[in-house]
């Protein structure tokens, strides 16, 4: 198969792999469905099901081609995340909100570079980049998780928060921790200013995304919606590929862009256009993730690591970033005086791992490079797959536990026992209420799916009223 994938011209050669790349990850995730599993998961073992490893039908060059497709996917991540930052929800628990999350993604960085640095004895560089990347949290599992149990409720609210949140941390430690990877392994001393200099290039990219968010704001106003996605599209990979040429990540500034834009129109359905056309982009990404996947040293001492087994060390992350995940947020929850039921369950749901760590690993391995690089590409990997398996059901069950949802039909409302003159009401009045309060939190049918069954009823009815006249004159006759 190899064989005739080389013998393709130039145009086919690339053509094929996206080809192969997107039917193989939708193939995948038929699987993952079945298994309740998130589409990441499929995407990710597809690539490595076609990758060198297993049937090797994507040609290294295609991959070493599309070194772009991390920052684009990447982009758009980050821009779908920034939605979630509306200042009128941030006011409401905003300073616990960030106590909580800045203690679990940090106590989860610390924990793993002491690993590595300090336990493992393994190089600076790759020790700080990994335990930038463990501060990230996948919201995707979790999100989908929610709305399939349709759980509410303070700890609901601060998860979602936390999660959103959680992004702009790992952005700001990665930004900190690859400048100071770069000067430990370029012989530079790590100075206050090999710190600091990062951190004030990654506000200022904030600041960048928050204007070109006011500029999109203003371009979009009033625009068709084909123009309204070409405009979105146009400002975010120009954003990308100026912050490309200044070597700055684009993450943070992307945020900025789309949390600007939705605090100044309130409008979200351009998020929804995005989310209808980013999925290809997101699936090619973290398919080519798996395709790069080095199976070879996962089993194997590498000589960048001490001589120490690769999988060791991805099973020993694994451990010790839920531990700091979970003490982080059970600290956070105490200093912060969250109700018992969050304090304890709240770690247990922020396990997930997969979007912007797998993303900012194959930055991280793009800018460290040889074998450094393509281990912690491979760490991350593999200990994604590990989360996504069961990040989702962590999250049921920490739902389930601080009573965020419930089966019961008598628990998914609250509807009182008694009328307004203390008569006792009866089962069939109470199931009711009950139908009719659950109906009131439903979405409201879109407007045209109204006029459709106006349109059709009133089809029915004129079909309905000629027979009967039809049936009427035969009679007479």
């Amino acid at each position: 198969m190899q064989e005739m994938l080389n013998g393709l011209n130039g145009v086919s050669k690339i053509i094929v792999p996206i080809a192969i790349i997107l039917i193989s990850g939708f193939l995948l995730t038929r699987i993952t469905k079945k298994l309740s599993l998130p589409n990441v998961t499929g995407y990710i073992i597809a690539g490595i099901l076609i990758g060198p490893y297993c049937l090797d039908l994507i040609p290294q060059s295609f991959v070493a081609g599309t070194g772009f497709l991390p920052d684009i996917a990447l982009a758009l991540i980050a821009f779908s995340t920034g939605q979630f930052f509306k200042m009128d929800v941030l006011k409401q628990n905003g300073l616990k909100v960030v106590i909580i999350t800045l203690l679990e993604a940090l106590m989860a960085s610390v924990a793993v570079f002491m690993l590595c640095y300090f336990a493992l004895g393994l190089s600076l560089a790759f020790s700080i980049v990994l335990a930038a990347l463990a501060s990230a949290t996948a919201p995707a599992s979790t999100m989908m998780t929610i709305r399939q149990t349709n759980a509410r409720g303070d700890f609901v609210n601060t998860l979602l928060q936390v999660v959103a949140l959680d992004d702009v941390v790992s952005l700001l430690a990665y930004g900190i921790a690859i400048s100071v990877a770069v000067a430990s392994t370029t012989g530079g001393a790590v100075s206050l200013k090999s710190v600091l200099m990062p951190l004030a290039t990654t506000i200022g990219a904030f600041i960048a995304g928050v204007l070109f968010g006011i500029l999109m704001s203003a371009l979009v106003k009033q625009r068709s919606t084909d123009n309204r996605l070409i405009i979105a599209l146009a400002m975010l990979t120009g954003f990308c590929g100026l912050c490309a040429a200044l070597d700055i990540s684009p993450l943070l500034g992307c945020m900025g862009m789309s949390t600007a834009y939705m605090n100044i129109t309130g409008d979200d359905k351009l998020f929804k256009q995005l989310n209808y056309w980013s999925p290809p982009v997101l699936l090619m990404f973290f398919v080519r993730s798996g395709v790069s996947f080095n199976l070879g040293i996962l089993f194997s001492g590498d000589a960048a690591m001490g001589g120490k087994p690769l999988v060791l060390i991805g099973v020993l992350y694994f451990i010790v970033r839920i531990g700091g995940k979970y003490l982080g947020a059970f600290l956070g929850c105490k200093l912060t005086r969250k109700d018992k039921k969050v304090t304890n369950y709240l770690g247990l749901a922020l396990i997930p791992q997969a979007g912007v760590a797998i993303g900012l690993a194959a930055l991280g391995a793009r800018t460290l490079g040889g074998e450094s690089g393509s281990v912690l590409e491979t760490v991350i990997l593999s200990s994604s797959v590990l989360y996504e398996l069961i990040g989702p059901g962590c999250a049921k069950l920490a739902l389930h536990l601080s009573g965020s949802y419930s089966d019961k039909l008598e628990d998914m409302v609250d509807v009182p026992g008694t009328s307004a003159d203390g008569a006792v009401k009866s089962e069939t009045q109470l199931l009711i209420e009950r139908i009719q309060a659950i109906q009131k939190t439903l979405p409201p049918t879109p407007e045209a799916e109204n006029e459709e069954a106006f349109n059709k009823g009133a089809e029915d009815y004129l079909a309905s009223y000629l027979n009967k006249n039809i049936s009427k004159r035969r009679g007479k006759r």
